[in-house]
């Protein structure tokens, strides 16, 4: 779990970022997932997009990655959810932590 000031300096750094994952309207395909999961091992923090649904399923699809990944929503603005996952080995090249 991430604290409070973890969380805020994730956001700022998270702030500047463009979406790596667009989901539409299928939802989370396998093909979804697997991208997700090679942005979140590469990148360890990335912006995911909504592009249809209520805010209902949006929460309900966010919660459904975070689950599936291992990974911490660290904001949800609208149609984008900032999501975080601790890599093993963080390439310093591809981590937006790392590089910031």
């Amino acid at each position: 779990m991430t604290s409070t000031i973890d969380k805020k300096h994730l956001r700022r750094l998270g702030h500047k970022l463009k979406p790596v994952v667009i989901i539409a309207s299928k939802g989370l395909t396998n093909a979804v997932n697997a991208e997700i999961d090679r942005a979140l091992s590469d990148h360890e923090l990335i912006k995911v997009k909504f592009s249809a649904g209520d805010r209902a399923a949006k929460k309900i699809l966010g919660e459904q990655i975070c689950r599936s990944q291992n990974a911490e929503s660290i904001q949800a603005v609208g149609n984008v959810m900032l999501i975080f996952r601790q890599a093993n080995k963080p390439n310093p090249r591809l981590s937006n932590l790392l590089r910031q």
